[in-house]
């Protein structure tokens, strides 16, 4: 009975868990170490609870106290020889820091292990395994950097091709976009995107989108709009007049098509030039933009996938345009692109689709990269909003568009007052629009603006009428090339909005420095990139434009009704809390 009893208490006693600790290199301590915990259980769960008289019958005293010999040895040694104790740990202390040493690639700190038990139970068993990544703390950007460009797809601001190969293997994508708009919980779900382009000489900055099913679809890059609606692509429906586009056409099916009498079809029409007849079997669209381009085509519905910032994929029917018609400067936009993405507040754009089909909260946000790295970011839904350090204003409805503005009080350069063209020339709009590339100012602050820019003039700077590149370019006195433009913002001064209340202690504002107006053309010389509006928009609002958003992180909160912004590097989005 006693090998019984004794395999029975060993039984009981059988191990449960196991953690490593993996150190690093001695050479290269930056690698950090991996602490790995492994878990074991038995499939034959749940266990059943001894009753409270007894609650451990087969516990045993532990052989320091089952041993009254070598508890008297041990109690003697202590007490007769304290300096020989504290040697013994010392010296256990350095044998363990040598072994840590020699052996710094697989330390174990703590195994419980039961050998033959192990054996026999092996076919019950099974092993959960949780790693812990531990970072040197200097190294921690540098992972989420990686970790960050990897998912996006980015490497030093060109787009790579990553999710393009998941295309040749149709059922990959389909076990991974297994997540639908009902599983998705909009209140913690954002989807995000890479941004590339620049300012100047592009003078856009677009996305990718991967648009259709698993097995048939195609990327294609938009030029991101917040001050448009309907989100169209290029297509061959067929093609009347096209530009070459970055991509190949997309092929419309006519099982797609929105018919005119749909709600969104009502939408989109009901602000346009075509007139709308709930007859037709298709719906047709025709927009005209600021620089008098349009694109005229029909709308269409097809999935749109997305990759959520938890890293799963979601995929949606999107209505967008078919567009088969466009004329105007808007040709040489398409020559980098192949659409817009409208990100506007309009029923019918991208984000308010979104939100109304619960996958993402109805928040957008943009990081525009300077043109220096190239890089940047939109997002859509709340996940990436921070809880601190961001300057909110009320958003200012329109009376018949759905943009994104807010009211200014007063504009500055420097301490000389610019006008607006609002009430009594004191108050005015701001509008934020990512379609365009640079700022305008209302007639009469932007010519005041150009007055007191005369001050530069003399100051190691001079006009140079030969350069077309914008209105306004000077060159430097020297005739050498301006190659940065930390060289030269000592001259010019920034310029301030002031939102809100009149009194600039309870107002909010937003800075303009030099850098966030001015460019560096071909030949080397300063350009301002803020022009006049007088034909732009209504012509008395203040439209900021791509130029003066670089370097920001702008967010447009549709469900609060504000416009927030914050000084970024816009390399990667910060990991912040969630919206308070």
């Amino acid at each position: 009975m006693e090998p019984k009893l004794h395999d029975q208490q060993q039984q009981q006693q059988r191990v449960h868990g196991v953690v490593v600790i993996t150190l690093p290199p001695s050479d290269d301590p930056s690698q950090g170490k991996t602490i790995s915990a492994f878990t074991l259980t038995d499939h034959d769960y749940p266990l059943e609870i001894p009753p409270e008289e007894d609650l451990n019958p087969s516990f045993q005293p532990d052989p320091l106290h089952q041993n009254p010999q070598f508890q008297l040895w041990f109690s003697d040694l202590s007490m007769s020889s304290p300096r020989l104790v504290l040697s013994l740990l010392g010296i256990s202390l350095i044998v363990i820091a040598l072994y840590g040493s020699v052996f710094s690639n697989s330390v174990t700190m703590f195994r419980v292990s039961d050998e033959r038990n192990r054996d026999d139970d092996n076919s019950d068993r099974e092993t959960t395994s949780f790693v812990f990544p531990v970072f040197h703390k200097l190294r921690a950007r540098e992972f989420h950097d990686r970790i960050l460009a990897e998912d996006l797809g980015v490497e030093n601001g060109i787009f790579v091709e990553a999710m393009d190969l998941e295309l040749v293997n149709p059922v990959k994508v389909n076990s991974v976009l297994s997540t639908t708009a009902g599983s998705v919980d909009s209140s913690s779900s954002t989807t995000m995107f890479p941004v590339g382009g620049n300012v100047y000489p592009d003078g856009l900055y677009y996305t990718r989108i991967l648009v259709g099913k698993p097995e048939d679809g195609h990327y294609y890059h938009l030029d991101i709009d917040t001050g448009s609606d309907l989100t169209w692509i290029q297509c061959d429906a067929p093609c009347t007049s096209c530009a070459k586009g970055a991509n190949q056409l997309y092929k419309p099916k006519n099982d797609n098509l929105v018919r005119s009498s749909e709600p969104l079809c009502v939408e989109v029409q009901r602000n346009q030039m075509t007139e709308h007849f709930e007859s037709l079997q298709q719906c047709d669209y025709e927009i005209e933009y600021a620089d008098h381009s349009y694109s005229m085509g029909v709308l269409t519905k097809d999935k749109f996938h997305l990759k959520l910032h938890n890293g799963s994929l979601a995929e949606s029917d999107i209505v967008f345009g078919c567009g088969y018609d466009q004329q105007g400067l808007l040709l040489n936009t398409l020559l980098k692109t192949d659409g817009i993405l409208g990100l506007s507040r309009a029923k019918i754009s991208l984000p308010s689709q979104l939100a109304s089909r619960g996958i993402i909260s109805n928040v957008v946000g943009h990081c525009l990269a300077s043109d220096l790295n190239g890089e940047g970011y939109i997002f859509m839904g709340s996940d990436l909003v921070p809880s601190h350090g961001i300057t909110w204003v009320p958003m200012l409805h329109h009376s018949r568009l759905e943009v994104y503005q807010m009211q200014v009080t007063k504009m500055s350069y420097g301490n000389a007052m610019l006008s607006l063209d609002g009430e009594n020339g004191r108050v005015g709009k701001a509008l934020f629009d990512t379609g365009s590339s640079y700022t305008y100012f209302p007639n009469q602050a932007y010519t005041q603006l150009v007055a007191s820019l005369q001050e530069v003039s003399g100051l190691e700077l001079i006009h140079d009428d030969s350069d077309k590149t914008l209105p306004i370019c000077w060159r430097a006195k020297t005739n050498f090339p301006i190659s940065s433009l930390s060289d030269v913002k000592k001259f010019f001064r920034p310029i301030t909005l002031q939102i809100g209340s009149k009194w600039l202690i309870i107002s909010r504002r937003l800075l303009i420095q030099p850098e966030d107006y001015l460019i560096i053309s071909d030949k080397g010389n300063i350009c301002l990139g803020i022009l006049d509006g007088s034909s732009v928009h209504d012509g008395s609002t203040i439209i900021l434009g791509d130029i003066s958003m670089r370097g920001h992180l702008i967010v447009y909160d549709n469900l609060k009704q504000r416009i927030g912004w914050m000084k970024s590097d816009c390399v990667r989005p910060r990991e912040f809390d969630h919206i308070l």
